[in-house]
């Protein structure tokens, strides 16, 4: 059994370096061969050139297939490894594509797991926890109007002018903002073209408090099954969000004004400039906020709330946009390789086993995480 890790990108290395210590049978897939030598060459020998019909050969029943390339490439590989009975991993949003294949993963018994890398990943293990605890409290009640909020970002830690630096690549921040979102707001849906035609403000329960510009990400609507709540509940408010510092959507105006309507070319031309002006130097930190709030209410009155506040920044082991995509993918892997998740299509796992085992090593990537009781 091997697991064939595609992509050493920025936010691939640590878990990957996890993987190979761990002493796990891996192969290590790049376009570039030198930069995954670079990368983890003083661990491994196993680094070969990335290509569809070579990894097609090397993949055998029962491997694991990381994708940490682009999005482009994550059906394509789930599709190669369903045929030689391959599991797949990911921690990109899981596509309509990547849907279509549920039933012919499990008519196969692989598994297609996506969805388990910070955002969308970590939050997920989060709002599941909650959702749990407040099931089981005391204060549960169908009828209780329920409003939950999940805003996750990575910020420069030492702020800039832009208010923001890459940790990823930047062609891929761009295309999101030209994402519509869905999500719910006082009750009703809220539908926006744009992101910063939704900006707002959000009041992170950091200590010390911080507030932050933020936005709705995509469709969230479709995380209220996902997270297991009742058709039946009042939702006040459900929003899964991006976080940026104060200032973002002032000094990024004239980015918003051409991204709209560029074509990829120009799209592409705007990212590879702004990488140039507006990258991490060397050693510099980065710092990833994510808080996640679940909250039940009784004729206006907070009979429950709690949240999940996670604040985590670069120091020398690497930057925290790194460690907190790639290692929980790492443990997803494992989760696959002891068929601790079932066949088929899933995200990040709702198992409150799992959740307690991935948060216990989740918690020592963070500078701080925990859990805001604020009725207490």
């Amino acid at each position: 059994m091997a697991i064939h890790w595609c992509g050493t990108g920025l936010s691939s290395i640590p878990g990957l370096r996890r993987l190979i210590e761990a002493g796990h049978p891996v192969v290590v897939w790049n376009r570039t061969e030198a930069k995954a030598r670079e990368a983890v060459g003083d661990l491994t020998s196993d680094i070969r050139t990335f290509d569809m019909d070579t990894l097609r050969e090397a993949t055998k029943p029962g491997d694991v297939v990381v994708s940490m390339l682009p999005g482009d490439w994550h059906v394509p590989l789930a599709e190669m490894a369903i045929e030689n009975g391959a599991d797949f991993v990911s921690s990109s949003y899981i596509a309509p594509e990547m849907r279509a294949l549920d039933t012919a993963a499990k008519n196969a018994d692989v598994r297609l797991v996506n969805e388990v890398g910070l955002d969308p990943g970590i939050d997920h293990l989060m709002a599941h926890h909650l959702v749990a605890a407040y099931r089981d409290d005391g204060s549960y009640d169908a009828g209780n109007a329920i409003s939950f909020t999940s805003y996750c970002g990575g910020v420069p830690k030492i702020p800039n002018a832009f208010r923001y630096k890459f940790s990823w690549a930047p062609v891929g921040v761009l295309k999101a903002l030209r994402s519509p979102s869905r999500s719910i707001r006082h009750f009703s849906e809220l539908n926006v073209n744009r992101p910063w035609d939704a900006l707002g403000r959000y009041d992170a329960p950091l200590d010390p408090p911080e507030t932050f510009e933020v936005y709705p990400n995509r469709d969230s609507l479709p995380f209220m099954e996902e997270y297991g709540f009742d058709p039946a509940w009042p939702v006040k408010d459900f929003v899964r969000g991006t976080l940026r510092l104060n200032g973002w959507a002032d000094a990024w105006a004239d980015i918003f004004a051409e991204a709209g309507s560029a074509s990829d070319e120009r799209l592409q031309e705007i990212a590879d400039q702004l990488l140039l002006e507006n990258a991490y130097d060397e050693g510099e930190p980065d710092r990833v906020v994510l808080c996640v709030s679940f909250k039940a209410e009784r004729d206006g009155v907070p009979v429950w709330h709690q949240s999940y506040v996670m604040d985590a920044w670069g120091d020398e082991r690497g930057t925290a946009m790194a460690r907190l995509v790639s290692i929980p993918v790492s443990l997803a892997i494992e989760s696959v390789m002891n068929r601790a998740v079932p066949a088929g299509v899933t995200a990040a796992p709702s198992d409150p086993k799992l959740i307690q085992n991935w948060m216990s090593e989740i918690q020592t990537l963070a500078q701080r995480l925990m859990i805001v009781d604020h009725l207490k």
